[in-house]
């Protein structure tokens, strides 16, 4: 007997004034899900990103538009693992909440799918999660198996039905679902959820957006990142560094725990290894070598399965160098960067001082007087900038010209050419745009000097020209803008508009 299923309403919702509540972002991810919507067969879909990114939320919101939706999740990890008992326990109980079925023992996944199948509406669409999927097979090393199994014989023949497995451990769905030879050519769609772009996070302010400082928001976003999750917990009605205060620095506050949580939860066995690997990238990107010589380890095996985990779960990202010359990417030359601010900012500034913060002892200090701030927010504020790439390409007026290339770039130091490091080229097809960030509360002059070096550096072909490009956040000298050398002068605040 067929029962019909409670359409769940979950929220994805950041409150923007005291009347109404918007959902944020996300706007060319909800319209391809849409699309999966509209079609009449049934999806199989990915969804995968950082913790905190907004995956389930994202996922509630986009079954808003479908007849019905339910949705389980994996219990967390715990001392001694999670078993397959304690897992099926749980999914049992979430269908017997979601369904008029009553809740029963689950012997196996087979049985626990099955069961679920034959609890699917009969008529409309139908969306179903299988949140946190590698916690929800914890202790059944056949899990992915099963469910392939499941797609084949009960979900696929089921039409207008959307099954996505979700969740934070991205190698696990690359490993058993995207790289697994059972799931070749089932998968109809794979979402990654990226952190905000510096426009829509401006949107957690609300009203008080316009009245707050562009140096303000950065200055908590050097500590949040584009993490919807870290953004709902601001107060806009707070300075930034009460709001840092709060959250970091009080022994109650989510980012006070959230380190800890973040490499139990996802690294497990190799969290002390993933620890270590983020801490060597502290003060700038780093290659494999450097981070294998820093940790005393050789490179390859487990080293190499780690740096994979912290990149798939979006923690660190590996840069690739494309030759300025063609805009090809280079086999070899690549360098991992810390991308998440949040990571930085904790083990620079919090882990140091838990103790104290704990004991009660800490004594508040402004942002701006922390030890080597100028340097942590400078790779902070580059890590904003990077996410924001369709607003930087729109400022420079590249948004509707062929770009090859665009990302950091490292030139390494040869007999025959001199090393430079460049925040951001951009390779467009008749132009090399070399673009400088920096944040801090006076630039100086010297940033022009400091460009036109890195820019003569470059080994580049005739007839290809090169453009020069300041984004920044601060009071500028006014020769800068006296002197013309920079081709581009973006204020932070024009990323934020897009």
């Amino acid at each position: 007997m067929l029962f019909p299923c409670r359409k769940l309403v979950s929220f994805y919702w950041h409150e923007i004034d005291m009347k109404t509540t918007q959902f944020i972002g996300r706007r060319r991810e909800l319209e391809d899900f849409s699309q999966l919507l509209r079609k009449k067969s049934a999806s199989l879909v990915t969804c995968q990103g950082r913790r905190r990114v907004g995956k389930s939320r994202f996922i509630a919101e986009c079954a808003r538009k479908a007849d019905h939706f339910l949705s389980f999740s994996g219990l967390p990890p715990r001392e001694g693992g999670s078993s397959r008992e304690a897992q099926l326990d749980s999914f049992a109980e979430r269908l017997a909440e979601q369904t008029r079925l009553p809740k029963v023992p689950l012997a196996s996944w087979p049985v626990a799918f099955q069961l679920l199948a034959s609890q699917l509406p009969a008529a409309g669409t139908v969306v179903v999660l299988l949140d946190e999927i590698s916690w929800l097979g914890a202790g059944d090393q056949d899990f992915a198996g099963h469910l392939k199994n499941a797609w084949d014989t009960h979900f696929s023949r089921r039409s207008r039905l959307i099954l996505v497995l979700c969740g934070s451990v991205s190698a696990w769905i690359e490993r058993n679902i995207l790289g697994g030879t059972g799931f070749v050519g089932r998968c109809s769609w794979q979402f990654r959820l990226e952190p905000l772009s510096l426009g829509e996070c401006a949107l957690f302010w609300g009203r008080r957006h316009e009245r707050t400082s562009v140096a303000d928001k950065l200055r908590v976003l050097a500590v949040t990142g584009g993490i919807p999750k870290y953004l709902e917990e601001i107060d806009p009605g707070q300075s930034a560094e009460s709001n840092v205060e709060r959250l970091c620095f009080n022994p109650g506050g989510l980012l006070f725990h959230e380190f800890d949580q973040i490499f139990h939860d996802l690294f497990a066995r190799r969290a002390a290894t993933s620890a270590r690997i983020v801490r060597a990238m502290i003060h700038g990107p780093k290659t494999v070598d450097e981070i294998s010589r820093l940790l005393d380890r050789e490179r390859g095996g487990s080293l190499s399965d780690s740096l994979e985990e912290l990149e798939q779960a979006g923690f660190i990202r590996r840069d690739v160098s494309c030759d300025p010359a063609t805009g090809n990417p280079s086999r070899r030359d690549f360098r991992f960067r810390l991308s998440d601010n949040y990571l930085r900012f904790y083990l620079k500034y919090v882990e140091p001082e838990a103790h104290r913060i704990k004991s009660g002892l800490y004594q508040r200090t402004p942002l701006g007087s922390l030890v080597a701030w100028d340097t942590i927010a400078g790779l902070q504020f580059e890590n904003l900038v990077l996410g924001s790439m369709a607003a930087v390409l729109e400022c420079c007026g590249l948004a509707r010209v062929p770009v090859l290339s665009a990302g950091p770039y490292t030139q390494t130091k040869t007999r025959r050419r001199e090393g430079c490091q460049i925040d951001l080229l951009i390779r467009a097809k008749h132009a090399v745009h070399v673009i400088e960030t920096k944040f801090r509360r006076t630039i100086p002059k010297a940033v022009i000097a400091e460009v036109r070096e890195k820019a003569a550096r470059l080994k580049l072909p005739a007839g290809l020209s090169v453009r020069t490009g300041l984004i920044y956040a601060g009071e500028l000298d006014p020769a800068i803008a006296r002197g013309g050398f920079f081709d581009h002068l973006i204020p932070a605040e024009e990323l934020f508009k897009s």
